[in-house]
């Protein structure tokens, strides 16, 4: 199966973005995390429906996949792993479990995986 890898690093980060919301991923970026909680949550997943819509017409709204966006999408999983790091002690950071980081870290290594093959 063409982009296998990038299947399953795409499938790891929409677990994660489901994740992140209860673990209230919101409170740590700098400007929603001056919103109250509720108008945070709400922010936070209303952001995703314009970002999940790019995302599928970017990669399935031409003829086939586009293969630069996956390229793209791959070094973000990978970058995105960073970024957990760099936050990691962060006063508001929620993802501490195995759990977390296997959702994490999964994405990562799928993207990685998927730039090598």
């Amino acid at each position: 199966m063409e982009n296998f890898f990038f299947l399953v690093g795409l499938s790891f980060t929409l677990v994660h973005e489901m994740h992140a919301v209860k673990c209230q991923e919101w409170t740590i970026f700098p400007l929603l995390s001056k919103l109250s909680e509720k108008r945070g949550y709400f922010v936070f997943i209303s952001i995703h429906i314009p970002l999940y819509l790019l995302l599928f017409w970017g990669l399935y709204g031409q003829n086939g996949l586009n293969q630069n966006l996956i390229i793209g999408l791959d070094i973000f999983f990978i970058i995105h792993v960073f970024l957990h790091v760099l936050f990691l002690k962060h006063p508001k950071n929620q993802f501490n479990s195995v759990f977390s980081w296997i959702i994490i870290l999964g994405a990562g290594v799928a993207g990685l995986i998927d730039i090598i093959v």
